[in-house]
């Protein structure tokens, strides 16, 4: 079932989300939502809290070189855990939650990150470029924030005056 994308500036995207703690039907059915939704919005990733669920529970799905999304490559990640970050990279991204703005953010290159499958074992993995990038980018919502966070003074007045412009616009 496709679920609505919470965007910009509900503000249940600043709620810290908690750990899962029931590795349930009612889990498995909410990692199913959220693909059909991420895949429906065109998305690479996406956090429970995007969905309005307050749980560590975030999915990813690179595309591969033929850009199609296979779901066998889908990441689901629950209660996930970054153990270890360096280098550093910068990447322009987009956020279902902020459609239609893409800017550079800095983040680390390389990365490992524990967490546990739908099914509650434990998971290990380690990656860098693009990956590195998304799970970031999908843990940050988790958290509470957004990457329009991470940008300069400068580039977050300018998103703020544009994204004032474009939701009067919508009215």
């Amino acid at each position: 079932m496709i679920r609505e994308v919470l965007t910009y500036p509900n503000k249940l995207l600043r709620t810290k989300s908690s750990d899962v703690v029931k590795f349930d039907d009612e889990l498995h059915t909410l990692l199913d939502d959220m693909y059909d939704t991420m895949i429906a919005e065109n998305g690479v990733g996406l956090a429970a809290i995007q969905v309005g669920i307050p749980l560590n529970v975030l999915i990813i799905n690179l595309p591969n070189e033929e850009d199609i999304q296979e779901k066998e490559d889908l990441i689901e990640a629950i209660n996930p855990v970054i153990t270890h970050k360096d280098g550093e990279q910068v990447f322009v991204e987009g956020c279902l939650s902020v459609p239609g703005f893409n800017e550079e953010v800095k983040r680390a290159q390389h990365i490992i990150v524990e967490y546990y499958n739908r099914d509650g074992e434990k998971q290990t993995m380690e990656c860098e470029d693009f990956l590195a990038v998304a799970w970031q980018h999908e843990m940050e919502h988790l958290a509470g924030h957004l990457f329009i966070e991470n940008l300069s003074i400068t580039k977050r007045k300018k998103f703020e005056k544009e994204w004032k412009k474009k939701l009067k616009s919508k009215k």
